[in-house]
């Protein structure tokens, strides 16, 4: 793992495969770390012939806490940052959740910098589209204090927010909740991006403005971002595909990394080869 100096923000972040390959940016999702994508997942996509680069979004991780609120924009500022910082002109873009939000605005805001755009089990802050299900809602209400409850709701809620058709076993769940919360724990950090995600209210008129080749991805079981909101993030973004994963919930299993990985790379070599 390195750091990269972007502004006044300093981000943590890796890198995964040959740099003489063209690049992909993985964000994550709200108050999660750059160590909780599945191995599997980089694995195959720098094996398909990508330059894997992760990193802890701002208030994450090993990267800079602010002590000020700030916008979606100056997260996917952050990411072409980063590019900057790598000398990358031009990247694919993969956004989980918030992160898909972000990746959005990188789209929307850099489109020259983008190669394909990825967003992954996220909506587009529609209001008229439902998100979380009503059976799930009382769940993210939930909070806990000190380090063993902190682990033990986390562990619970891998569960419950995971994919059925592929469920890990709670002693991998309380592995990846353990490891989490001893990298870093923070939950103000968590606050300020829901806030942040919240402020960016609808981007239903800006996605409009994406000009590059995009792929959304949604579970079709996720019971906290509801297909239906990425079939309308899909119908807003011109000429974007929309991937259906059958039994996937809001995560990305061990299981579906290769997968998933698969129809990245198809994805970004189906509209290489229909460049003129």
């Amino acid at each position: 793992m390195a750091q990269a100096q972007v502004g006044d923000i300093c981000l943590e972040y890796a890198v995964t495969g040959n740099p003489e390959d063209p690049a992909i940016v993985l964000i994550r999702g709200l108050g999660t770390q750059m160590t909780e994508w599945p191995q599997s997942f980089l694995a195959a996509l720098a094996a398909d012939g990508l330059y894997v680069i992760t990193f802890d979004n701002r208030d994450v991780g090993l990267s800079t806490k602010c002590s000020e609120d700030y916008t979606l924009s100056d997260m996917a500022a952050d990411v072409v940052g980063l590019m900057d910082h790598l000398r990358i002109s031009r990247a694919h873009i993969f956004g989980i959740s918030l992160g898909g939000m972000v990746a959005q605005l990188v789209g929307i805001e850099y489109g020259p910098r983008v190669g394909c755009l990825f967003s992954v089990m996220s909506g587009s802050g529609n209001p008229e589209v439902p998100t979380v299900s009503p059976e799930m809602a009382p769940y993210l209400l939930e909070s806990a204090s000190g380090r063993e409850p902190v682990i033990e709701l986390s562990t619970r809620n891998r569960a419950l927010f995971g994919s059925p058709a592929y469920p890990e076993a709670e002693e991998e769940r309380r592995r990846q909740a353990t490891a989490a919360y001893d990298r870093c724990y923070y939950p103000d950090g968590v606050a300020r991006q829901m806030r942040a995600a919240t402020r960016d209210g609808s981007r239903v008129e800006r996605l409009q403005q994406i000009t590059v080749p995009s792929l959304v991805i949604h579970g079709e079981d996720d019971p906290l971002v509801a297909l239906a909101a990425g079939r309308d993030t899909a119908r807003h973004i011109p000429g974007a595909g929309l991937h259906v994963v059958p039994g996937m919930g809001h995560n990305i299993p061990a299981a579906l990394g290769e997968p998933l990985a698969a129809v990245v790379t198809e994805f970004i070599r189906a509209q290489e080869a229909a460049r003129p």
